[in-house]
């Protein structure tokens, strides 16, 4: 990490030429400029950038689309504020003299950008801080690796790649061995970033890999999250290789990205845990209880993409059962650890959410129980698979129903940030049902 102070000399010195002013699109995507060092350092630390607001306002094409009240054609397209967060100043050690520096979205005439992501999180953190709480946050995000290029999974494509382990590695010495130049260097670089390596494991689908990071207050994991996302995959990429988060690549296991979540005081003390059953606080149980009731209907925030519905499936480590358990694989919420480590897993997430929108999701459903005193239901043992519980929703089509019905998303998050998303879950649901598959090919060529 470094400060601005720091950051002026390496200019000076000439070790730094570019810095990356990066804001987090709709999709959790870094997008920005490269500046030139000089000009960063003269006119950007002072005064911030600016970016056409159309970037929260495209699909994942970078296409623009109608239905955004926040930026449209009649509207000219104009420009808002990238407003550097100098918190987030750090190098880029795989990019030569390089440093990057995530950015806050404002309007030109003032104020925050209320659909920007970050944003969203942000306010879902102050109104945990109101309450004297402050969130603490761990993402386990999931990919596979392929040895072929990027370009090379374009022109094929993305059909019959080589995936870069053969056979199920999981927790495998053997398998990660295989990778382990391209997965060293993800650890190193990241690690020189700013993160806090974990470690590095092999998973089930072959080429399948996933490294771990250390827990961080709720805002810097999310950052650490999408810079993360960007570096590995333009690791890959200088290695001649290709990875990819999506959630469903195949039939086969899925990515996922737990999300690990726990609450401190403003004194930085843990306060999940007491001496209710199960060693719960109070406290403990009224978060956990506002999680199961909400779960559904800000399903959204955790599965944004038609493709992220594909991972729930029955048996397949994916949730489908609205439940919570004690370290417990099979429901939707799973408990861990146990005293000042007590926290709450939830296992909805796949590789391609949004860490901003999803851990403000689950701020939220904690608010919610904790501001109502929800009593918690009896945890769930056994295979919640077979439970008879309800439901994470089976389409994108379903959750962007319940999350348009729910008055807990709109009042925690406010009708212009629901119906901005609402609009995007419709734009991707547009798209898809436009869209002829291969698999429609394949069953309807000749046989029907």
């Amino acid at each position: 990490m470094l400060t601005v102070d720091r950051l002026l000399e390496l200019v000076e010195e000439g070790v730094l030429d570019t810095v990356l002013v990066a804001m987090t699109d709709m999709q959790g995507r870094l997008q920005g400029k490269r500046c030139a060092a000089e000009y960063f350092v003269n006119e950007v630390v002072p005064q911030a950038t600016e970016a056409c607001n159309y970037l929260l306002a495209v699909d994942v094409d970078m296409n623009t689309v109608d239905g955004y009240a926040m930026s449209s054609w009649s509207q000219g397209y104009g420009d808002f504020v990238l407003r550097p967060d100098f918190s987030t100043l750090r190098r880029v050690p795989w990019h030569e003299g390089t440093a990057l520096v995530l950015a806050d979205v404002e309007w030109v005439e003032g104020g925050h950008v209320a659909a920007s992501p970050r944003q969203v999180l942000r306010r879902q953190l102050d109104r945990l801080a109101e309450r004297g709480l402050a969130a603490y946050v761990g993402t386990e995000l999931e990919f596979i690796v392929f040895d072929d290029s990027y370009e090379q999974a374009w022109q094929r494509g993305y059909r019959e790649l080589t995936p870069a382990n053969q056979y199920n590695v999981d927790y495998s010495m053997l398998g990660t061995a295989r990778i382990e130049p391209l997965l060293r260097r993800i650890r190193n670089e990241m690690g020189a970033a700013g993160m806090y390596v974990e470690s590095a494991k092999g998973e089930c689908n072959p080429g399948q890999h996933e490294i771990a990071f250390r827990y961080a207050d709720a805002l810097s994991t999310c950052d650490n999250h999408s810079i993360y996302k960007t570096g590995a995959k333009e690791i890959a990429a200088q290695e001649g290789k290709s990875l990819t988060f999506m959630a469903k690549y195949n039939e086969r296991e899925g990515n996922s990205c737990h999300i690990h979540i726990s609450l401190r005081s403003a004194e930085g003390e843990p306060v999940l845990a007491g001496s209710r059953q199960g060693g719960f606080s109070e406290l403990m149980e009224h978060f956990l209880a506002g999680q199961l009731a909400c779960l559904r209907e800000l399903t959204y925030f955790l599965a944004p993409n038609i493709n992220s519905y594909k991972r729930f499936v029955p048996g397949s480590f994916a949730p489908t059962a609205v439940a919570w358990g004690t370290d417990n694989r099979t429901g939707a919420l799973r408990v861990v650890g146990h005293g000042q480590s007590l926290r709450v897993e939830n296992r909805v997430p796949g590789g391609d959410v949004n860490p901003y929108l999803a851990v403000a999701a689950l701020v939220a459903a904690g608010l919610h129980g904790i501001e109502n005193e929800l009593p918690l239901e009896p945890e769930f043992t056994g295979n919640a698979y077979e439970s008879g519980k309800p439901t994470v929703p089976a389409t994108l089509q379903e959750a962007a129903q319940l999350l348009a019905d729910s008055k807990i998303a709109r009042s925690a998050f406010g009708d212009e940030v629901v119906e901005h998303y609402l609009n995007a879950a419709r734009v991707e649901q547009a798209a898809f049902g436009a869209t002829v598959t291969d698999w429609e090919r394949f069953r309807g060529f000749e046989r029907l």
